[in-house]
């Protein structure tokens, strides 16, 4: 088995810590049991690209047991945690390419090593396995079933690849799932976000101005928890709709370039790039902490920022201090890539459960699916069925210990019936 880790001998405190987060994953644990009898991907190999952490972990385990074969790398340079990885390769037989801060060169090593693996199945957070694969490996495509895609930024770039008539293979965009983006997008990136900066700065929030660049789920989150530690939060947004609803739901709505002015933190989570750029930083608050919780490290401009510095520092792990020509102090959080797993651990266990479930459910429904979809179809980006949302919400409640009620046959027929109005 091919493998490229920091260090195998940490393998004992990562299985501890994938133990520790399947406590709060029983949706994915009871999917993985039932994997692990019928083997519905027995024979397939999936190569993935996503944040090598102790809740993915459990993910590879699942998918393990259904029979796959499997080649994991990281899907950010910052976001692997390198005890996970080992206890991965050792504990469980998972090919793992990923090293805590690796460069450039390293990750893009690694995409190709698990692309080496010559997957059915792509299983991508960014689209950056798909993206290679369409860019310098096309020959592969051939033989390709199809993909998943775990985040919003990734699911973008699929969509435009798509919209130019270029996507060649299925795709099912495990993100648009209502118990994925409702529920990790919101409360797993609210609570992980303010975790990183925290844990980054030792700041209080408290009384503070708190920016978030973006109110789609993500941003909702973020604001929601900013709120809640007694942050004066202000939103920025390029959306009237969004705009008009932070409004209504409290926040305070400023371009940009007001924003700055007053900003104690500011936080990117718009999936898009140069959000915070020179022309922010040369009028930016002195003493301004700026971190980034989209997918990629594009969302602030750190070229610009050196470019206008005088001087360059770390001050603390994940902090670095930019001193602009007039003596004003910028300071910059985990080298503006996800803070919240640069920093800190992600999201919770509990709301990768859904997410995960959705991927392994995901793989399953593209096993059968895929080829299906490609023939009938141009190679297209679907959305999960409303069956598997449904169902990972209702083993979800269970775990929960969560009832609710169903409809009686009258109401269904009524909902059913256009005849019956007003009595």
């Amino acid at each position: 088995m091919k493998y490229e880790i920091k260090d195998i001998k940490l393998a004992e405190k990562g299985k501890k810590r994938i133990e520790w987060a399947a406590i709060d994953m029983p949706v994915l644990k009871t999917i993985g049991a039932d994997f692990k009898k019928r083997k519905p991907l027995k024979g397939i190999t999936i190569s993935a690209c996503l944040h090598v952490t102790a809740e993915t972990a459990n993910l590879m385990i699942a998918l393990k047991d259904g029979g796959a074969n499997l080649a994991l790398c990281a899907s950010n340079p910052l976001s692997t945690q390198d005890d996970v990885a080992a206890s991965l390769v050792k504990d469980y037989g998972v090919s793992v390419f990923a090293i805590k801060g690796e460069n450039s060169k390293t990750y893009f090593s690694h995409i190709n090593a698990v692309l080496d693996a010559k997957p059915d199945i792509t299983m991508d957070d960014g689209a950056d396995l798909v993206s290679e694969l369409h860019k310098n490996r096309e020959s592969q495509l051939l033989k390709m079933i199809g993909g998943t895609e775990e985040t919003t930024t990734g699911v973008i770039r699929l969509k435009a690849l798509w919209k130019e008539g270029k996507l060649k293979m299925p795709i099912l965009a495990v993100n648009d799932a209502m118990t994925k983006h409702f529920f990790d997008n919101r409360y797993g990136t609210g609570q992980s976000t303010l975790d990183g900066i925290i844990r980054a700065t030792n700041k209080l929030l408290a009384g503070r101005v708190f920016v978030v660049a973006g109110y789609g789920y993500c941003g909702k989150g973020l604001s929601m928890r900013a709120k809640g530690m007694g942050s004066r939060v202000i939103i920025t947004e390029i959306d009237p709709v969004k705009a008009l609803e932070a409004n209504m739901d409290g926040f305070e709505v400023l371009p940009m370039k007001e924003a700055v002015k007053i900003a104690d933190f500011i936080s990117t989570v718009t999936g898009n790039m140069n959000v915070l750029d020179i022309e922010h930083f040369k009028i930016m608050k002195d003493g301004c902490i700026i971190a980034n919780s989209g997918h990629f490290d594009v969302e602030i401009n750190l070229k610009g920022l050196a470019k206008l510095s005088k001087a360059k520092r770390t001050l603390r792990d994940f902090v670095e201090e930019y001193v602009m020509k007039d003596g004003r102090k910028i300071y910059c959080l985990g080298e503006g890539r996800l803070i919240n797993l640069a920093s800190a651990e992600g999201h919770p266990a509990s709301v990768m459960d859904m997410s995960f479930a959705n991927q392994a459910l995901g793989a399953e429904y593209m096993v059968k699916n895929g080829k299906k979809l490609a023939k009938e179809h141009q190679p297209a980006v679907y959305t999960i069925p409303e069956e598997i949302d449904k169902e990972i919400a209702r083993l979800k409640l269970k775990s929960l210990g969560v009832s609710i009620d169903t409809l009686t046959s009258e109401q269904k027929k009524y909902l059913e019936s256009w005849e019956e109005g007003t009595l």
